[in-house]
């Protein structure tokens, strides 16, 4: 008994690391199945290049459209692409909104008045770099 208990022992040790990781492996194709079958026109994604585009068209069942810039649509592989993004938000159309009651000295009044905010956390963009230049 003492002598098959080991090899027995030991093959388990391995055996069950292997099955817990192609679940796991099926578990992930699954869901990539999934995302590439539910685009729609109008999802935001992500390539697996990197690339972020709008899908614009989804009518062949192996490819979509992909608009990559205003006017610029691109084909791809349903398969390469690899996520659904969040669409940018606006930032710009948040701090060009003023309430029109508010006087230019009432508004500047409250920017004095007002704590200091702390600065945003995130990353910060680092200007772009001048080649060639001496």
């Amino acid at each position: 008994m003492n002598q098959l208990f080991l090899p027995l022992l030991l093959m388990l040790v391995v055996a069950i690391p292997l099955v817990m990781g192609s679940r796991k492996q099926k578990r992930a194709a699954q869901e990539q199945k999934n995302l590439q079958t539910s685009l729609s026109e109008g999802d935001r994604v992500m390539t697996t290049s990197g690339l972020y585009g709008t899908v614009a068209d989804t009518s062949d069942e192996t490819s979509i459209d992909i608009e990559i810039a205003p006017g610029v649509v691109t084909t791809w592989l349903r398969q390469a692409v690899r996520e659904k993004v969040a669409p940018p938000v606006d930032e710009i159309e948040d701090e060009t909104e003023e309430s029109p009651e508010e006087s230019p000295a009432t508004s500047a009044e409250a920017i004095t008045e007002a704590p200091a905010e702390e600065e945003k956390a995130g990353p910060q963009i680092a200007p772009p770099l001048e080649h060639g230049k001496k």
